[in-house]
This record gives structure tokens, C-alpha cells and sequence, in this order.
């Protein structure tokens, strides 16, 4: 198989002057893309700026013959976001991916969580994914061509200690891949969401000692795949961790139809209402929603009482 690059695309990464971004970056101006690197600079909680670890990857790029431009404004803002993609815009003349990959952690037992803590991850990791992919979106629209990959994490397809506000942010992310991956799909902008897990300053504080190899360069690959012109799935999320990908996704019991439903009926079938044989799923692109109405829309017309 020939080398899938990117010839002539222009990509935005933020978060990209450390860890999993310095990967991605890195990575798809090896194989031809002219790059955003967007950074802050900021410490792990999100506060402070500095300017080199974006312009360190930039140089980077640029002494092995790529092109890439830096990028220090802030995702959690509208005029941020816009500025953002203004950068590939305006030295670039356009845009063809988009990897939201900021993120910033206030660890905190949910019953002290600050205000403060909460809103700040959020600004970052979901509102700053709105933020970029609401002035990316129209332009790849227009272009009748697209390529966004947002970011979660296991913690937000599976909850963690002490991170409800990482938690909620990054459940949230797939709500938001869901949409553009279905509004985008008339115009073939594809949006998937990955779910990483890396040993990178993220892990601070945790223990890493039995770890197996869990380095950025075993996640990138992935991103690369979903970011490139011969990407096939849109509105999925794929795992990458300790060198194993994997598809993540929702799925549904067949569930339970009566006409009438009282308290008792519940705990009466509450065993068959969450019996896993027989699961169905509704990819979110094209039809997921209506997918899902018409399938139990479906049962109420068959009647079919169980029970």
C-alpha cells in the first residue's frame, strides 16, 4: 500500500506544542500537510501562556522542509476560535482538517468541586471544540470537503475519580461529533471523535510504574487515518491505548414493549428490559436519531407485549 499523505491539505491542531498534539502536528507535516500549531502554552491547569512550546514544534516542522505556522490564542474563546482558523486561512488559503486535542485537568472530589474548576475544563475541551469547529465548519461546507477529529476519554465514556468536570466535557464532545458528522455528511466533512491514552504531562501525579509502552506516537496513527482523505466512517469514536485501537460505540437492548407501564411492571421486567442479547445499535450518521424512533416506534405498532 502506498503512503496515505497529505499533499496540499492545510490542518489546524490545537493543543499541539506538547504530548498527543506535538504527535499529531508532527506527524501529518511529515506526510505533506501544511499545519496550524496551536498552543497556548499554558500549565496543566489551563492558567498562564507561553509562546515556545508552539513555536518549538513550528521549528521543528520547518527543519525537516514542512510548513507550519504558530498559533498562541486561546480555544475558549469565540474571537480565539475564529482567530484560530483565520491562521490557516490567512497563510494557508484554506482549511481541510481540524484536531481539537486542548485540554487542561482540575482534579476534584465531585462534593468540592469548585465552580470555577468545573467551568474552566469545560471551556477548554468542549466549548473550545465548538468554538474552532463552529468557524471550521462553513468553510469546509463550502469547500464540499472535510476532516474533523475531536477529542475524548475514557473518562468520559466511563466516568473517573476526582474529574466530573473532565467527565462531563468530553461526554460531551461526542454529542457535538455526532452532529457535525451528520450535517456535515451532504458535503463530505467527516467527524470522529478518538479516545486516547497516553503517557504525557495529562498523567501528572498518576502512577505509570506497571504501564506498559504508552507513548504519543502509538495514538497518532489513528488521528492520522481519521484526518485523511481515505477516512471511510464518520460519527464514530476509536480507542487508541498501549498500542490497541478499537471502535467504541453505543448500543441498546432490544428492550421491553407494553401499552402501559406502571412502577411494578419496571422492576417485573427490569432483568429483560437490560438483557444485552440481541443489541442494536443507530450510528449517528446519516439517520441515527430517526433510526432509533422508527425502530421503537416500530414495536408499538407490532403490539408485542411481553410478559
Amino acid at each position: 500500500m502506498p503512503d496515505l499523505r497529505f499533499d496540499g491539505r492545510v490542518a489546524v491542531v490545537t493543543g499541539a506544542g506538547r504530548g498527543l498534539g506535538r504527535e499529531y502536528a508532527l506527524l501529518l507535516a511529515s506526510r505533506g500537510a501544511k499545519v496550524v500549531v496551536n498552543d497556548v502554552g499554558g500549565g496543566l491547569g489551563g492558567d498562564g501562556r507561553d509562546d515556545r512550546p508552539a513555536a518549538d514544534v513550528v521549528r521543528e516542522i520547518r527543519a525537516a522542509g514542512g510548513h507550519a505556522v504558530v498559533s498562541t490564542d486561546s480555544v475558549t474563546t469565540v474571537a480565539g476560535g475564529r482567530a484560530i482558523i483565520g491562521a490557516a486561512l490567512d497563510n494557508f488559503g484554506r482549511l481541510d482538517i481540524l484536531i481539537h486535542n486542548a485540554g487542561n485537568v482540575r482534579r476534584s472530589p465531585l462534593a468540592q468541586m469548585s465552580y470555577h474548576d468545573f467551568d474552566a475544563v469545560l471551556d477548554v475541551h468542549l466549548r473550545g471544540a465548538f468554538h474552532v469547529v463552529r468557524e471550521a465548519f462553513p468553510q469546509m461546507c463550502s469547500n464540499d470537503y472535510g476532516r474533523i477529529v475531536l477529542t475524548s476519554s475514557i473518562g468520559g465514556l466511563y466516568g473517573n475519580h476526582d474529574v466530573a468536570n473532565y467527565g462531563v466535557a468530553k461526554a460531551g464532545i461526542i454529542g457535538l461529533s455526532n452532529v457535525a458528522a451528520i450535517e456535515g455528511a451532504p458535503s463530505n466533512v467527516k467527524c470522529n471523535v478518538i479516545v486516547p491514552a497516553a503517557v504525557t504531562r495529562m498523567a501528572e501525579g498518576l502512577d505509570t510504574s506497571a504501564y506498559p509502552p504508552m507513548g504519543a506516537d502509538l495514538v497518532a496513527p489513528a488521528v492520522g487515518w481519521l484526518a485523511h482523505e481515505h477516512c471511510s466512517i464518520t460519527g464514530e469514536m476509536l480507542v487508541a491505548i498501549a498500542g490497541r485501537i478499537a471502535r467504541a460505540y453505543i448500543a441498546e437492548t432490544p428492550g421491553v414493549y407494553r401499552p402501559s407501564w406502571t412502577i411494578e411492571d419496571v422492576e417485573t421486567h427490569a432483568a429483560q428490559i437490560r438483557d444485552t442479547a440481541g443489541s442494536v445499535m443507530f450510528p449517528a450518521a446519516p439517520d441515527g436519531h430517526a433510526e432509533h424512533i422508527r425502530y421503537s416506534f416500530g414495536m408499538a405498532a407490532r403490539g408485542v407485549t411481553h410478559g
